[in-house]
């Protein structure tokens, strides 16, 4: 039997509305933390319990698979349960799943508590967007979403930086009892605040088929992408079959879900033009800006001889305009045109690619921190705007649904993004070091002058032969990367064509507490 709607509810104020963001904030930042935190420690990992650190990255492998199938069944889900249920549940949950990951004895016994803190995780991240929205003004909206925000862009950031720092310092455990009174803390405040404004619930029929699709085809891709680099892609007849299995369950779940009555995942959504454009713009943008996340550390420390720490400190000045600038973009969003401050995000972006596409062995640490720290502009105006573009125009009961869907296709681009870029990384090196090989025979007078002079150094014949070497791949690989910041720069002035196919946005109407009813 089916709850009577609930009246659109009045935004929060005051200390409730500050302590509401500040839980609703806590819950989004130790949730995407916990997809990144883990990616440091895995050699710690399995030292300690005994397994290789291929084994070890199932570790990762398993709450990436787990997270992306339960995020689009946010909008299903909360109308089985109610949104403040759904959110405080899910909150409880991922701390007992953080115990278990912490007190595990086995690699087998922690996949499996990784699995369960990634299922459990799917529903945190849209459902947070949807309270946000709530529990502001709809001319504030801007506001709510740059908070949002800010946590949803610093925390990939932070999570490597204190995954390596708590493994450093303290055991591995810890990086996962961290989230004990964070999550306490979330919980119990947004139970207290939140409780009476709760959605309306349906009993509806579960789409047992549409469900087991979803299962099958996003689990396929996502071990695809995981363990494609490492099975070499598509020699290998594993991935091959991910592969043929993905296609074919996709293509049936989307016939299946669009004839059906009660669809698990309302693909109905991609009718809207904003909805459309405004989603595939920001998960294209965001594997671009992932699979930079991954390289651009990994080149730093492999062949310019970067310690993790100093890597982290290159990276981590992407923070600070992004927290700085995020309150105000929130709070001219309602006065402008959200796809003019998209557009200057993107602009910004390709700037910061066509900068780092410069980039050479001799580059000092200042040079590359400049274009990292403007990054965080281009971050500030992106995520947001075109956030308010998805949700725009949505009745209250669409937007935990919509937030579900674009969240899962933006996790999902974010894969495919590392999975590519380090594919092409590694594919461009390969070309790099054959062309430049070419040059360096015996034949060549600028090598043999270069071998004389190492000789003469001290080094033996074979030790100057493998110094050259190795500058050899250093060069390959840098000239790889940038080859891939020069593209993405490219990609980034594209998409501003994607954000211009959407219709000016209104502010996204408030999630009356009202879920997906």
């Amino acid at each position: 039997m089916n709850a009577p709607a609930r009246p659109s509810l009045p935004p929060l104020q005051g200390s409730q509305l500050v302590v509401g963001t500040i839980a609703l904030s806590l819950a989004v930042f130790m949730n995407v933390l916990d997809s990144s935190i883990a990616n440091v420690s895995i050699p710690a990992i399995s030292g300690d319990l005994g397994v290789s650190p291929q084994q070890g990255t199932w570790v990762i492998t398993s709450f990436a698979v787990a997270n992306a199938i339960s995020v689009p069944l946010t909008g299903w889900l909360t109308m089985r349960v109610g949104q403040v249920k759904l959110f405080v549940t899910s909150i409880l949950l991922f701390v007992i799943a953080s115990i278990l990951c912490g007190l595990a004895p086995s690699i087998e016994l922690l996949i499996a508590a990784r699995v369960l803190q990634g299922a459990v995780a799917g529903p945190m991240i849209p459902l947070s967007q949807a309270l946000l929205l709530s529990s502001y003004p709809p001319a504030k909206s801007g506001m709510a979403l740059a908070f949002w925000g800010m946590t949803t862009l610093v925390a990939p950031i932070m999570g490597p930086l204190l995954g390596g720092w708590i493994s450093d310092n303290y055991t591995w455990p810890w990086i996962f009892y961290i989230n004990i009174p964070i999550g306490l803390f979330a919980a119990w405040a947004t139970w207290s605040i939140y409780h009476k404004r709760e959605s309306a619930i349906r009993r509806l029929p579960i789409d047992k088929l549409g469900l087991f699709l979803l299962v099958l085809w996003v689990g396929s891709l996502q071990l695809m992408l995981d363990k494609g680099k490492e099975l070499d892609w598509f020699n290998s007849g594993e991935i091959v079959l991910l592969g043929a299995t993905a296609v074919v369950a996709f293509i049936y779940f989307v016939i299946w879900e669009l004839g059906e009555d009660h669809p698990v995942v309302d693909l109905s959504l991609f009718k809207g033009r904003n909805f459309t454009g405004g989603v595939i713009a920001i998960s294209v943008a965001y594997g671009l800006f992932f699979g930079s996340l991954v390289i651009l550390p990994l080149w730093l420390q492999t062949q310019l001889s970067y310690t993790a720490t100093e890597a982290g400190k290159v990276m981590a000045p992407v923070g600070v305009l992004a927290i700085l600038m995020s309150p105000f973009i929130g709070k001219i969003m309602p006065k402008v045109d959200a796809r003019w401050v998209a557009t200057t995000g993107f602009l910004i972006f390709a700037l910061v690619f066509f900068m780092r596409s410069r980039f050479n062995v001799d580059v000092d640490p200042i040079t590359l921190i400049i274009p990292t720290f403007i990054q965080g502009a281009a971050m500030a105006m992106f995520f947001i705007p075109l956030t308010s573009i998805i949700l725009s125009g949505l009745s209250p009961d669409k937007i935990p649904a919509a937030a579900g869907l674009s969240n899962f296709v933006r996790i999902m681009f974010g894969g495919i993004g590392t999975s590519i870029t380090s594919t092409v990384w590694d594919s461009r090196t390969a070309l790099h070091h054959a062309q430049l090989a070419e040059h360096s025979s015996a034949q060549s007078p600028v090598f043999a002058q270069a071998v004389q002079g190492l000789t003469a150094q001290g080094l033996s014949e074979q030790g100057a032969y493998a110094v050259l070497e190795r500058s050899l791949s250093v060069q390959a690989s840098t000239l790889a990367a940038t080859d891939i910041f020069w593209i993405s720069a490219i990609l980034f002035l594209a998409l501003i064509g994607l954000v211009w196919i959407t219709k000016r946005s209104k502010s996204p109407a408030p999630a009356d507490g009202g879920g997906a009813h």
